[in-house]
């Protein structure tokens, strides 16, 4: 992996650029093919904030950091721990991606998951009902009454079927199909 350095507003010592190769040099277990890999570290200081900006690119990838603090040293050492993050998460990727895993069905749980790929989810459940005419306020205060989270409705002012559903900070929600 090639390593470049850019310095801007102010010289490193050398026990800097040493420290900062040392700390980057880590990033090559994460590449496959480290001879095409360029790591490119822009440095630079602005009065009290000393900033690092990183920018990894190789062939599978490409991602970018930047971290400021008032210490070069802890200013590294950020980038590169947002940096080795961002990598760890696009290999995880990655690997789930070539093993044919979905990372939406990881996160919902196996009990969600349909047993075939190809085949839509079973309806499980069907409630048939005529929707009763109302205002909106009235449908608010039925749905207040009520343990459900959403209330269809005959809205009497436009004439359409509506849908007001409960909003998770508290509120209520309309949803008016304007068909």
């Amino acid at each position: 992996m090639e390593i470049k350095f850019n310095f801007k507003s102010f010289e490193p010592s050398d026990h800097l650029k040493s420290y900062a190769q040392t700390r980057f040099e880590k990033l090559e277990k994460y590449i496959k093919k480290s001879d095409n890999a360029q790591l490119l570290v822009n440095m630079e200081v602005e009065k009290f904030r000393q900033i690092a900006e990183v920018i990894l690119s190789s062939d599978d990838m490409r991602v970018s950091a930047q971290k400021e603090s008032e210490d070069m040293y802890s200013t590294i050492d950020m980038v590169l721990d947002k940096i080795e993050t961002q990598v760890k998460k696009l290999k995880d990727k990655q690997k789930d991606k070539r093993k044919g895993k979905s990372s939406k069905a990881e996160e919902l749980g196996p009990e969600s998951v349909p047993g075939d790929l190809g085949s839509p989810p079973d309806v499980v459940k069907t409630d048939m009902f005529e929707p009763k005419p109302m205002d909106v306020d009235e449908a608010v205060r039925q749905l207040q009454k009520s343990d459900y989270d959403f209330l269809v409705f005959f809205n009497a002012e436009t004439s359409r079927v509506n849908v007001i559903y409960r909003r998770k900070n508290g509120d209520f929600g309309l949803i008016d199909p304007g068909m």
